[in-house]
């Protein structure tokens, strides 16, 4: 019955439009009444076949992307997470102005000189994307724009720039962007005199170039329909892309290719890598229409990178060195045979990255899971290392483009300590503070307390643990305690600053980052003693991280809360598995959860480069190994703690529909009545909205999750 003929029926003293609001309100109402309920996943039987076994898949329907289907599904889900989370509206919008209170909206970066010009960022107040400016010989100069990302964002629910490159001659600006959060760039072309963008658009692209020395010529890096960089071409500007030519092709489908320049301006690198292995290619930038020279050729578990100055190549490598060693070799011989040692392999020491100028070598180290800088003279040979007077902290090098000097740039952070640049002076020892990132507001980093304590493993590994709460907290008390957790790929989580914590700090929680096997903290033994078939430790190390904390009282029982990301995603998709009573509640971030189906889909991103971090599934041992911790094979009919997942529809790294079929399932099967949430960002990918201030709104629902599990609303 239509809304006329009802009108029509009615008394008259009951006016036309008083009925439609009634009718109206009745549509909202039954509305909210089916949000009320979370969306229940179509199931859909799908037998996937492997090593003579059957997996039953009753949601693998929701990987067709353009399936209208699918697509309301996650729009449900988002619908009832907005209806189960809207009691906290006022704690998120609350959460969202103080992070974006603390940031100080109109803002310049440290300038840096390259080629005559000095470099920097600057950010206006409300504005959500950088302007990226120089000036020519000095800082008193006037400002030149060289990209103003607000202007070209417009429009755009998602903009993204990638890398930026100028000509030698300081004349042609090459950068990518992504519209579409997929991480595939278009390259453009400004002239930087004219303010004009050339023609020439070159997609599919990584977005970096290396220039040639003719300041016309580029060398690039193509994706294939996997994101596989596969390709390095040659462009030529103001030539049609579509006629550019293949310079190198990587056939091996577990490798990735890219192109770079030396920071000497002399050499076009290809590299080509994969976990276990590089191969490099190098050519004089001031013939690019020669042939690529290689390097050294690749070998399993040999792995090493290159850097050149005047007539060396200098050379970080595993070779005979599980934690690397520098070496050194003529430019004109590059074999094996000829690379002298310069820097030996230590056990307790992991070498890391490296910094070359003309009288000095800058060394990343880890000593005991902290990053430090160590300075070398040459010819002599003295050494001695940056002292910064915390127990937990974390520095690296920065923007140094000058072989010539004896001034380091470096950034230095902690749990406590904003970013902070300096330029230290490797002769007289002489520091200076450039910035410090400023928190605005009533911040003091005393106020605050960062430690490391160590948690023993079931196997009896210590594990580091990095803590950062508000003085004036007492541990016997029992506090919520977030641990934060990654663990794969080598990647070491360091102790650094960020001000959106505080917002939880300054409610009483503490703050831990689980350093756990997987990372590369303690060096490559605890990279490889949590990959591949060890793959298990990391989730054993953070579950034994947990109770340690609560056994020593930093988190009360029922106040520990897990978070992680990617493949912390699957760290903390695994542990809930495993321990579901020991988290009051977990945030999976764009979880990598269904790990067998995703590596035995080789048209999926990242799969076949990473079968030596994982394991190659089509090999049985592997499978077996893998379906054992697999998140989303292993959801089981029992209680699991408060969850909240992310996703994002044009994640290139983790497909939305693992989270989304991780979260059917769960909704499915688990016999508790605790929290199960679903966001999914309809306009992004793996790292979230894009722009400055955006991204915030996502992280204020974390935290709002994380507080009403403790009814905290202030």
């Amino acid at each position: 019955m239509t809304k006329q003929i009802i009108l029509n029926k009615i008394v008259p003293v009951i006016t036309a439009s008083f009925l439609i609001m009634t009718l109206n309100n009745c549509i909202e109402e039954k509305l909210q009444n089916e949000i009320k309920y979370p969306p229940k996943a179509e199931k859909i039987k799908q037998e996937l076949k492997a090593h003579n076994q059957i997996r039953i898949d009753d949601y693998y329907w929701l990987n067709e992307r353009e399936n209208p289907k699918v697509l309301d599904y996650l729009q449900a889900e988002n619908e009832y997470t907005e209806f189960a989370m809207q009691h906290t509206k006022n704690l998120q919008e609350k959460i969202y102005n103080e992070i974006v209170g603390r940031i100080k909206q109109t803002d310049l970066s440290v300038p840096y000189k390259l080629n005559g010009y000095y470099y920097y960022t600057r950010y206006e107040e409300g504005k959500e994307y950088p302007v990226y400016c120089r000036k020519k010989g000095s800082l008193e100069n006037r400002e030149e724009i060289v990209l103003n990302v607000n202007e070209l964002a417009k429009g755009y629910t998602y903009y993204q720039v990638a890398d930026f490159n100028v000509s030698p001659d300081n004349r042609i600006l090459a950068f990518g962007t992504d519209t579409l959060s997929r991480r595939k760039y278009i390259i453009h072309f400004k002239d930087l005199q004219s303010g004009k963008l050339y023609k020439d658009k070159i997609p599919n692209t990584t977005g970096s170039v290396a220039w040639a020395a003719d300041n016309k010529t580029i060398f690039y890096t193509l994706k294939d329909d996997a994101l596989r960089p596969f390709k390095i071409y040659k462009h030529v500007l103001g030539t049609n892309p579509s006629k550019d030519k293949e310079i190198f092709y990587e056939k091996d489908d577990t490798f990735n290719t890219y192109v770079y320049k030396t920071k000497s301006e002399k050499y076009i690198i290809i590299e080509s890598s994969s976990t276990l292995s590089n191969e490099y290619r190098f050519l004089p930038a001031n013939n690019p229409d020669g042939k690529f020279k290689l390097f050294f050729p690749r070998k399993r578990n040999l792995e090493y990178s290159i850097e050149h100055f005047n007539d060396k190549f200098y050379i970080l490598t595993n070779y005979k060195a599980k934690n690397f060693r520098l070496m050194e070799t003529p430019v004109n011989n590059t074999d094996l045979e000829n690379w002298k040692e310069v820097i030996p392999h230590r056990e307790d020491i992991f070498l890391e990255d490296l910094e070359v100028f003309k009288n000095f070598i800058v060394l990343e180290e880890r000593n005991n899971g902290i990053l430090n800088l160590k300075i070398i003279k040459w010819p002599e040979r003295s050494e001695y290392n940056l002292d910064f007077g915390e127990e937990v902290y974390t520095a690296w090098t920065k923007d140094n483009y000058d072989f010539n000097t004896e001034i380091l740039r470096f950034q230095y952070t902690s749990l406590t300590t904003p970013l902070s640049t300096y330029d230290f002076n490797m002769t007289t020892g002489k520091r200076t503070l450039l910035k410090r990132e400023e928190v605005v507001g009533d911040f003091k980093p005393d106020n605050y307390i960062t430690k490391r304590v160590y948690a023993v493993s079931r196997d009896g590994k210590k594990i580091p643990i990095s803590l950062v709460y508000k003085k004036g907290l007492k541990k016997e008390e029992g506090n919520p305690l977030l641990l934060y957790g990654y663990g794969s790929y080598g990647v070491s989580t360091d102790p650094e600053f960020n001000s959106m914590r505080l917002s939880l700090i300054d409610r009483g929680f503490i703050y831990a980052i689980a350093h756990v096997r997987g990372g590369e903290e303690l060096g490559r033994e605890w990279y490889e003693d949590g990959k591949l078939l060890n793959k298990k430790n990391t989730f054993y190390d953070f579950i034994d991280c947990g109770e340690f904390l609560i056994e020593q009282k930093y988190a009360a029982n029922g106040k520990l809360f897990a978070l992680g990301g990617s493949a912390g995603g699957l760290l903390v998709g695994a542990v809930v598995n495993m321990r579901p009573d020991l988290f009051k509640a977990v945030i999976a971030a764009v979880p990598f959860v269904d790990v067998v189906t995703t590596m035995l889909d080789e048209s999926i991103p990242l799969t076949t480069g990473e079968y030596d971090e994982w394991g190659d599934p089509r090999i049985k041992e592997f499978y077996d190994y893998m379906l054992s911790y697999s998140p989303y094979d292993n959801v089981e009919a029992k209680d699991y703690p408060s969850l909240l997942v992310t996703a994002g529809l044009h994640d290139s790294q983790v497909q939305y529909w693992e989270p989304a079929k991780w979260t059917a399932k769960l909704r499915d099967m688990k016999t508790d009545s605790n929290a199960l949430l679903l966001y999914t960002n309809m306009d992004s990918g793996h790292s979230g909205a894009s722009g400055r201030f955006k991204q915030y709104k996502e992280i204020a629902l974390m935290y709002a999750f994380l507080l009403d599990q403790l009814n905290i609303y202030e």
